[in-house]
C-alpha cells in the first residue's frame, strides 16, 4: 500500500461515501474533498465537509497509519494548524494539534470495496518491465491515443526547457538557440555535448557573418573541436587552419577547443568531420534557417531544407589525409527525421507558445507523417501489443516509460486510472 493510492480514493471518492464515520464515531458528510495540489503542506486544500453537527472548511492531510503525523513532525508545523481532517488508512493513535485539539480521523480502509483493492493490487504487482505490461493488450484503444496526445505534449513541453535556457543565454536570439539545438543533434549521443560547446563557443553573430562563405564556417567548427590542433600535410587541412587562426584573431576568439570528438564506433557517415561539413553548409545555403523553419508548417518544405551536403573534399575523405571512394555525403532522411524529432518540432512548439499561437495540429500532422524511432522501449511496448506506426506514437511511448512507467507514478497516468476504473 502507497500513500498515493490512498490520494487517488480520496480525490476520487473511490469508497463508500454515504456511511462515514470518525473513530470517535462522529458522522462525515463530505462537501468537497479539497484541492490537490501536490505541494508543501497539507495533501488537500479547502475541503468542506460536516462532521457531527459542525460544518468546516478546511485542509485534509493523508497518512497511512495515524501515528506517521508525529513521524513527519507535522504538530510541530504551523502548515497543518487549519487541517480539518485526518484520513488514513490504519489508525494507530490519536492526534493533536498545537493547542491539544483533536484531529477527526477517518479510517478509509473499512470503506474501500475489496475489488478496487483487488485491482490496484494487480496494477502494482512486481513488474518484470512496467506494472501493466499483462493488461496493456485489453486497454481500450480510445483511452491509449486520448493519453498518448498529452503524453506528446508533455515531452514537447520538457524539451522546451532546454530552449527556453539557451534563450537566456543567446540573449531571445531564436536564430542562436536553433543554431545550438541543431549542432547538438548533428552530433548524435556520442558528439552531442561537444558539439553543443563548440556552437555556444562561437557567437552566432559571427556565423550570420561568415556564412556566405563554407570555408569560413568549417573553420571555426573544426578549430573549436580540436581537429584541426595537429599538423598534417593535407592542403585542405592547412587551408582550414590558417582560415581558422585568422578568424580567431578577426573576431578576438579564444583559441580554446571545445573538447574531443569521438569516432570510435560510429558509421563513417556519422564521424564528426563529417556532421560538422554538414553543418557548416546548412548554414551556408540558409542565412535565415529559423525564419524558414517557422514560416510553414509542411514537411515537405522542411525535407528540402535540409538537402544539403558537404564540401567536395569530404566525398573523398572521411577524416583529413586519408583519402576514400568517392561518395555525395548527404543529410539522410533517417537523419532528418531524427532532427525533426528533437529540435525542429520541438523549436516550432516552444516559438508559437511564446506568440500564444495554437499549432498543436500542425505539430501532430508533422510528426504522424515521420517514421517511428526504433529502440528497445518501442520494441518492449509493441511485445505487449502497443504499436508504433509513427514518430508521434514512439515519442508519446518514451514519454510515458521514462515520466511515468520508470517512476511508478501509475496513479498520474490515464492507463493506470482506467486499469483501476475497470473493477470498481
Amino acid at each position: 500500500m502507497k500513500e498515493d493510492f490512498l490520494h487517488y480514493l480520496w480525490k476520487f471518492k473511490k469508497f463508500d461515501t454515504l456511511h462515514l464515520k470518525t473513530s470517535n464515531e462522529q458522522e462525515i458528510t463530505i462537501i468537497n474533498v479539497g484541492q490537490y495540489l501536490e505541494l508543501a503542506g497539507p495533501d488537500f486544500f479547502n475541503a468542506q465537509m460536516i462532521i457531527g453537527n459542525q460544518k468546516w472548511a478546511g485542509n485534509v492531510e493523508i497518512h497511512l497509519k495515524s501515528s506517521d503525523w508525529y513521524v513527519h513532525h507535522h504538530e510541530e508545523d504551523a502548515a497543518y494548524e487549519n487541517v480539518i481532517l485526518h484520513v488514513v488508512w490504519e489508525h494507530d493513535t490519536e492526534v493533536f494539534r498545537k493547542n491539544n485539539s483533536e484531529i477527526p480521523v477517518l479510517e478509509l480502509k473499512s470503506y474501500v470495496d475489496k475489488e478496487v483493492l483487488t485491482n490496484y493490487q494487480r496494477l502494482v504487482s512486481p513488474k518484470s518491465w512496467i506494472f501493466c505490461e499483462k493488461q496493456l493488450c485489453d486497454l481500450d484503444d480510445f483511452v491509449l491515443k486520448n493519453w498518448q496526445e498529452r503524453l506528446f505534449f508533455e515531452r514537447l513541453e520538457r524539451k522546451s526547457k532546454a530552449i527556453y535556457d539557451l534563450l537566456e543565454e543567446t540573449n531571445k536570439d531564436w536564430e542562436a538557440a536553433l543554431f545550438c539545438m541543431l549542432a547538438k543533434n548533428f552530433g548524435l549521443n556520442t558528439n552531442g555535448e561537444t558539439f553543443l560547446k563548440i556552437a555556444k563557443a562561437i557567437p552566432f553573430s559571427i556565423i550570420r557573418k561568415e556564412s556566405f562563405e563554407v570555408e569560413n564556417l568549417e573553420a571555426l567548427l573544426f578549430g573549436k573541436s580540436a581537429l584541426l590542433d595537429s599538423d598534417k600535410e593535407d592542403t585542405y587541412f592547412k587551408d582550414l587552419k590558417f582560415r581558422y587562426f585568422y578568424l580567431l584573431h578577426k573576431y578576438q576568439l579564444e583559441p580554446d577547443n571545445e573538447g574531443q570528438l569521438q569516432f570510435f564506433k560510429h558509421r563513417p557517415d556519422n564521424f564528426p568531420t563529417i556532421r560538422l561539413s554538414q553543418l557548416a553548409h546548412l548554414y551556408h545555403l540558409h542565412q535565415n534557417l529559423f525564419s524558414k523553419i517557422n514560416s510553414n508548417y509542411s514537411i515537405e518544405s522542411i525535407y528540402q531544407l535540409f538537402q544539403v551536403s558537404t564540401s567536395t573534399y569530404w566525398e573523398i575523405h572521411y577524416q583529413f589525409d586519408k583519402v576514400s571512394p568517392k561518395k555525395t555525403k548527404k543529410l539522410s532522411k533517417s537523419f532528418v527525421d531524427l532532427l525533426l524529432i528533437n529540435t525542429i518540432i520541438p523549436i516550432q512548439f516552444a516559438y508559437a507558445k511564446s506568440l500564444g499561437k495554437e499549432i498543436a495540429e500542425d505539430l501532430m500532422a508533422i510528426l504522424v507523417a515521420v517514421s517511428p524511432e526504433k529502440n528497445s522501449i518501442i520494441d518492449k511496448f509493441a511485445s505487449f501489443g502497443v504499436l508504433s506506426n509513427s514518430a508521434f506514437d514512439s515519442q508519446s511511448l518514451l514519454q510515458l516509460k521514462n515520466e511515468y512507467c520508470n517512476k511508478c507514478k501509475c496513479l498520474d497516468c490515464a492507463i493506470g486510472m482506467e486499469l483501476l476504473k475497470k473493477s470498481s
